[in-house]
């Protein structure tokens, strides 16, 4: 089946009587309720649930394994191809399934926020909230700019359809697919809205390298001197948290390029863990969730119809989705000048990490490289407590290329901009989960804001002796006993002992990357 054919077969499909296109939300939440899709909060905001798939399902997701595509994407248990029959077959079953509904809901969006490089998208939906979501997460065109839009990529969900894997070559039920030839997202078997967000993260991060702009995961704010910082890290690290600062204008809270112009946000909106929220410890998205506003996987209260942020019933991976101007030093349109600071946020689950260390440029490409973390409770499905993982680039369940290419980008511009890196744990400290606690939010700010504010520079540095890192022996609002994590834990050799684990995990985790330089390699954690 040709791209042509498979536009026009979508387009027969939404041109029915039944399509709602580009509503606004007020109309989307009616029609919400009137589909029983969920319940409006005393916050005004949207709840819904998605069943037994409250993360991303990264098993059932496929990149089809077609021509042009064939030689460039890195293949393997993240980018798994499946073959065009197989797409072809499912893409047809999908349309006859959300041909026989009674309604469907259609949005055009973009991708990028810099206007040079944008995506232009659509989303196809079966579910109403589902297409609130769309319009809260992705960039919303002006009035004019839909008269005569053309979509250049096309998710089609369809979460009521479910795959038999011994007829459609699926793993499960469940499926998310890319074809970068039909230019089509089809999705189905799963109602977490997070999987539309993440393959359009997918689709970017093909397409932006092969145009030299570096595709990251990461959040991104400016300061009032103009100064632009990026935090990388998985979800659940501190990306939102950290970056949502009252004292900085927000670019955004996930996924951004790198052009020769400076940074742009890649999204309209904001995707946030709210488990524990509170507007004491995160004003900012705590009263960013209002009208309009989606709350996934939150339980509420059945009288007030207050959430309950701290009860998690369905899942500890809680999720709120609001557009980028619910947060009052939102930058809009969300583009800024380069970065001047760059911070890898880890949640390291063995406790032994420093809080806070200075990277030079080789450690900063190893530690890139190795993108080192925990898998927290809730973020994929099977995932119950902290997991110790490597998760390249940060973001290696988004990268269709090789994680050399994106590596290569940042050490370049590293060069380019004389860019500061800081490696900052925001896991658990005087030992390991379980035992330890989490590191204080307010101490992970002031080290944060110490950074951005070239407070650490010239400040006496320990280096560690398990991991080379170089460690400000002082920060402000900070104990200095706190910035050395063997002076926080009780029994000292099993600190050691528990670092030796790490550092080897390290080590075998990076025999991986052999085509590095020496320097780089030299610059990660040894064991003794």
């Amino acid at each position: 089946m040709s791209t042509l054919q498979f536009e026009t077969e979508l387009e027969r499909i939404i041109k029915g009587h039944h399509v709602y296109k580009d509503l606004p939300a007020a109309r989307l939440m009616e029609k919400a309720l009137e589909r029983n899709e969920g319940l409006i909060t005393a916050t005004g905001a949207f709840r819904a649930t998605t069943g037994k798939y409250t993360g991303r399902s990264p098993k059932d997701k496929f990149i089809v394994s077609e021509r042009s595509v064939q030689d460039k994407v890195d293949w393997g248990p993240v980018n798994q191809p499946i073959q065009s029959d197989v797409f072809e077959s499912l893409y047809v079953k999908v349309l006859d399934y959300l041909g026989q509904k009674d309604e469907l809901f259609v949005r055009d969006a973009y991708a990028g926020a810099d206007k040079q490089y944008r995506l232009p998208i659509r989303i196809v939906n079966e579910f109403a909230w589902h297409n609130l979501f769309a319009k809260q997460l992705f960039i919303r065109p002006e009035k004019n700019e839909l008269e005569n839009f053309i979509p250049e990529f096309t998710i089609v969900s369809a979460p009521g359809f479910k795959a038999d894997p011994e007829v459609d070559g699926t793993n499960s039920e469940t499926f998310i697919i890319v074809s970068f030839e039909k230019r089509t997202v089809l999705i189905g078997g799963t109602e977490y809205a997070g999987e539309m967000k993440k393959s359009i993260f997918s689709i970017m991060n093909y397409l932006l390298p092969e145009k030299d702009i570096f595709s990251m995961h990461c959040s991104a704010n400016v300061g009032r001197e103009g100064d632009v910082a990026l935090f990388f890290g998985l979800s659940g690290t501190g990306k939102t948290t950290l970056s949502a600062d009252t004292n900085r204008n927000l670019i955004g809270d996930d996924e951004h390029g790198w052009s020769p112009n400076g940074v742009f946000n890649i999204e309209g909106g904001c995707y946030a863990k709210c488990v524990n929220l509170s507007e004491e410890k995160e004003p900012q998205i705590f009263n960013a969730i209002r009208f309009g506003s989606v709350l996934e996987n939150v339980v509420v209260d059945d009288d007030s119809r207050e959430p309950d942020y701290d009860d998690v019933s369905y899942t500890e991976n809680t999720r709120a989705a609001y557009p980028l101007e619910a947060i009052p030093n939102a930058m809009v349109p969300s583009v800024a000048s380069h970065p001047n600071t760059i911070i890898f946020l880890t949640a390291d689950a063995f406790g032994v990490l420093p809080p806070i260390s200075k990277l030079t440029k080789e450690q900063a490409m190893y530690h890139f490289l190795s993108g080192y973390t925990s898998k927290l409770a809730g973020t994929e499905r099977g995932i119950t407590e902290p997991t110790a993982t490597f998760s390249t680039c940060f973001g290696a369940p988004f990268l269709p290329l090789p994680a050399n290419r994106y590596a290569e980008m940042l050490g370049d511009r590293i060069n380019q901009h004389d860019v500061e890196v800081y490696l900052v744990n925001t896991g658990w400290s005087g030992g390991p989960y379980g035992i330890g606690e989490r590191m204080n939010l307010p101490y992970t700010r002031a080290m944060v804001q110490a950074a951005l504010q070239g407070e650490l520079a010239s400040v006496e540095t320990e280096t560690d002796p398990h991991f080379g890192l170089h460690i400000p022996t002082h920060c402000p609002g900070v104990p200095d006993d706190v910035l050395i994590p063997r002076r926080t834990w009780m029994d000292k050799d099993a600190y050691d002992r528990k670092a030796q684990e790490l550092a080897a995990k390290f080590e075998s985790n990076f025999t991986k990357f052999d085509d590095v330089s020496d320097e780089i390699r030299n610059a990660g954690p040894k064991t003794k």
